[in-house]
C-alpha cells in the first residue's frame, strides 16, 4: 500500500502525464476532429483506419484520453493529501517549544541579554512583533517564556491551493469530453436551421469577405448571425474567425465558408445492385437524408466543381467552373458506413471509394445546377459544460501562486529566560521565500528589543 501511495504521488509520475498530455494534446489540434471516415481516408491515407482505430479523430472523448486526465488528477490528490496533513499540524498544532541551540543555528538568528524581568521583556516582545502584525502563540514554563510569531499563514498553502486548482481545471476537461457537443451548420441566407439540441435557430443573413489591399489575400470571412428562440425573441451577432458569438450556453464560431459554385444542389442516384434499383435524391454539400422506403442514409460531405488531387493527396478544386465536378459522399445504414468516397460525373466509372467490405450499394452523381444564392457559411457550435470549472480552476491557481511567490509565510520565535537582573533573549526568523525582506524585518525587530528603554 505503501509503494501504490510513493507511485501515486511521485512528481515523476506528475511530470510523465503531463508530457504526454500535451503532446497528444498538440496532436489533437493538428488532426481535425469528428470528420467523416472518407475525409481521413482522404487526408491520411493508409493512416487513416490506425487515427480512427486509436480515436486520435475524436480525442477529447476518447477513453484513453479522460483515463489520462483522471490519473493525473488522482496524482494531484495523493500528492496533496500526503503533504497536507503535516502543514495543517504545524499551522494549528505547532510546537511551541525553541531549543536555544537550534534557533541560533538559523540563518537570521541573535542571542542578546536584557536588564528586565522575564515578564517585562516578554511584554515588550509581544508588542514588538504586534505592531508587525504577528499573531502571538506563547508556552509560558517556570523562568522561561517561547513565543512564536507568525503572519502570511495562508501562503504555506499557496501550493495547494495550486493543486485545487489543477483539479477543478481536469474535472471541467473531463465534464467538458464526457458531456460536450460540436455542431456543423451549414447556413444559407435567409433559411434558419434548428440548432439541436438547443432549443433555438440560427439564420444567416449576410456573409462577407474582406480582402486586403490589392484584393488578392483575404483578410477575414464574417458572417451576420441571428439566433431565433421558440417564442421569437431574436439576437443578432456578427461572427468571424477568432470571434466567436455566444448564445444559451452554446459559442458559434465560423468555421469555413462554401464558394457559390460549392453551394450547388446536386442529384445524385443510389442503385441496389441486388434489387437493381436506383433512388434518386437531391442534396446541397453538408446535407443528409434519409432515403425514402429504407433505412439507409446518405450524407454529401463536400463538393468539388474542379476536382484535382495533388501528390500529397489533398484535394481541391483549380477553379470554380465545372470542369471535372466530383462528390464526397457517405453512405450508411444504423450508424455503419456501408460505402464512402468520391463520384464523378463526368468519370462514373472511376470512383474513388473506400469501404470496410464490399458493398451492394454504388452511388453517382448525374446532374449539377449551380449555386445562385448568396454564399453559404459554415458555422461550429461548440457547447464546453466544464467552462465554468475551468475557470473556476483558473482563478485557484492565480490566487495559489500569488501565496506561494509573493506571500510567503514568516514566523519568529523568542526563547526568554529569566535569570537574576535580566533576561537572556534568544531569537531567530524564520521563512522560505523573500528572504532578504525576512531579513531586514528581523533586524529592526532585534534593533528594537535590544533598546533598554
Amino acid at each position: 500500500m505503501k509503494s501504490l501511495i510513493r507511485f501515486l504521488s511521485s512528481v515523476k509520475l506528475a511530470i510523465t502525464l503531463i508530457i504526454i498530455i500535451v503532446i497528444v494534446s498538440i496532436l489533437g489540434t493538428l488532426i481535425p476532429q469528428g470528420r467523416s471516415a472518407a475525409e481521413y481516408a482522404d487526408r491520411y491515407s493508409s493512416l487513416a483506419g490506425w487515427l480512427m482505430r486509436l480515436r486520435f479523430t475524436d480525442l477529447y472523448h476518447s477513453a484513453w484520453y479522460i483515463a489520462l486526465l483522471s490519473l493525473l488528477a488522482l496524482n494531484t490528490v495523493v500528492c496533496t493529501l500526503t503533504r497536507l496533513g503535516p502543514k495543517l499540524r504545524k499551522t494549528f498544532r505547532p510546537n511551541l517549544e525553541a531549543e536555544a541551540k537550534a534557533l541560533l543555528a538559523l540563518k537570521d538568528s541573535a542571542r542578546f541579554s536584557k536588564k528586565l524581568g522575564l515578564e517585562d521583556t516578554a511584554g515588550r516582545a509581544r508588542q514588538a512583533l504586534a505592531r508587525r502584525g504577528f499573531k502571538i502563540q506563547e508556552q509560558a514554563e517556570t523562568g522561561r517564556i517561547n513565543l512564536l510569531g507568525r503572519k502570511r499563514t495562508l501562503g504555506r498553502f499557496g501550493s495547494d491551493i495550486v493543486h485545487l486548482g489543477l483539479l477543478v481545471i481536469l474535472a471541467g476537461g473531463i465534464f467538458s469530453s464526457l458531456t460536450g457537443l460540436r455542431v456543423f451548420l451549414t447556413l444559407e441566407k435567409g433559411k434558419p436551421q434548428q440548432l439541436q439540441p438547443a432549443g433555438f435557430q440560427v439564420r444567416l443573413d449576410k456573409f462577407e469577405t474582406e480582402y486586403y489591399p490589392g484584393g488578392r489575400s483575404v483578410k477575414a470571412w464574417k458572417s451576420t448571425l441571428t439566433t431565433i428562440e421558440a417564442g421569437g425573441r431574436e439576437q443578432s451577432a456578427v461572427v468571424e474567425v477568432n470571434r466567436p458569438f455566444s448564445y444559451k450556453g452554446f459559442v458559434l464560431y465560423q468555421n469555413s465558408y462554401v464558394p457559390q459554385a460549392k453551394s450547388s444542389l446536386l442529384w445524385l442516384e443510389v442503385s441496389d445492385k441486388a434489387r437493381n434499383v436506383g433512388r434518386p435524391t437531391t442534396l446541397r454539400p453538408g446535407q443528409s437524408t434519409r432515403l425514402a422506403d429504407t433505412d439507409l442514409t446518405l450524407r454529401l460531405l463536400r463538393f468539388e466543381p474542379d476536382f484535382v488531387r495533388d501528390e500529397g493527396g489533398l484535394v481541391s478544386s483549380r477553379s470554380e467552373e465545372l470542369n471535372n465536378p466530383a462528390a464526397q459522399i457517405e453512405l450508411s445504414r444504423g450508424g455503419e458506413i456501408l460505402t464512402s468516397g468520391w463520384v464523378f460525373a463526368r468519370y462514373p466509372d472511376y470512383p474513388l471509394i473506400h469501404g470496410n467490405k464490399a458493398s451492394d450499394f454504388t452511388v453517382a452523381l448525374r446532374d449539377i445546377q449551380p449555386g445562385i444564392s448568396s454564399d453559404f457559411s459554415v458555422i461550429e457550435a461548440a457547447q464546453d459544460r466544464g467552462v465554468p470549472l475551468i475557470w473556476v480552476g483558473c482563478g485557484l491557481l492565480m490566487a495559489g501562486l500569488f501565496l506561494a511567490f509573493y506571500w510567503p509565510t514568516r514566523e519568529v520565535r523568542l526563547r526568554l529566560e529569566g535569570a537574576p537582573g535580566k533576561t537572556e533573549v534568544f531569537a531567530a526568523a524564520i521563512g522560505s521565500k523573500s528572504r532578504e525582506a525576512l531579513t531586514s524585518e528581523f533586524d529592526s525587530l532585534r534593533s528594537e528589543l535590544r533598546r533598554e528603554t
